[in-house]
């Protein structure tokens, strides 16, 4: 499957938010992770929409998560962002060209279209299981434990 960067750009966000004690600029979410602020608050947005983020406009304004990272999926994230489509689209290839089958014979989908289904599923299936609260654990473990305490420190040092 490949996504756009979108999607690794809001993951980081919502990881972000999830230690924020209060609500979190766009610009500000932007410069922690050098990403380009415009395309970083077109992703915030997606998540807004999705009802995953709220902005609150202002002077202390900012995004914050709608929920706790405990409820919130990788799944909802990558949806939010890159839309809820299938990675394949089964064209019906097999009723073309010299040997097609005909329609009526084409009753259920093709192996191919059925083990695309399966994949997509497994992969769906997967990342819903994944909260943003777990990404947030597996960041402080890969870093011995402080990278969520030095986000929460950068975020506080405003």
């Amino acid at each position: 499957m490949k996504m756009t960067s979108g999607v690794e750009w809001a993951l980081h966000a919502c990881v972000t938010l999830s230690q924020a004690a209060d609500p979190v600029p766009a610009a500000r979410l932007a410069e922690l992770h050098g990403t380009p602020p415009a395309y970083l608050a077109k992703q915030l947005q997606s998540l807004a929409r999705a009802g995953i983020v709220t902005s609150t406009a202002g002077q202390v304004g900012g995004y914050t998560l709608t929920r706790p990272a405990t409820e919130v999926t990788v799944l909802e994230v990558v949806q939010a962002v890159d839309g809820t489509e299938p990675a394949y689209r089964c064209t019906e290839i097999r009723q073309r060209g010299p040997l097609a089958v005909p329609a009526e014979k084409c009753e259920r989908s093709c192996a191919i279209a059925r083990a695309m289904a399966e994949a997509q599923e497994a992969w769906s299936r997967a990342l819903s299981r994944i909260t943003i609260a777990d990404l947030a654990r597996g960041i402080d473990a890969d870093s011995d434990g402080t990278a969520m305490a030095d986000v929460r420190g950068w975020l506080a040092a405003v």
